[in-house]
């Protein structure tokens, strides 16, 4: 409850447009997710996730999704992103794959 909470008072403050789209990121317990999100709009521009990744530890996944949605975004011609961690705290998989992404080339 307390991470809808959390979401929820985070939502109020991000938008995501075209030219900087939300960063949307869900943590499943084996896998992590993550989404470009155009808000004015309401579409999805770009998704990756950890699932076809096969080796590493889950930090080490989350941080090559990262990379690789970097990757799908400069294909976008998208440099600018806003990072919603959906109530998350910023440590472990969520740092990780935020880490990935600049590594990747995005700016929050």
């Amino acid at each position: 409850m307390d991470r809808a909470r959390r979401h929820k008072r985070i939502r109020n403050k991000i938008l995501g447009t075209s030219k900087r789209p939300r960063v949307v990121v869900y943590r499943s317990l084996k896998y992590i997710y993550a989404q470009l999100i155009d808000d004015v709009k309401h579409i999805t521009i770009v998704s990756a996730s950890s699932m076809g990744i096969k080796k590493g530890t889950k930090t080490e996944k989350s941080k090559e999704c990262g990379k690789k949605l970097a990757e799908l975004a400069k294909k976008k011609k998208i440099e600018a992103i806003a990072f919603d961690r959906s109530g998350y705290k910023y440590h472990g998989r969520i740092k990780a794959l935020a880490d990935g992404a600049r590594e990747g080339g995005l700016k929050f």
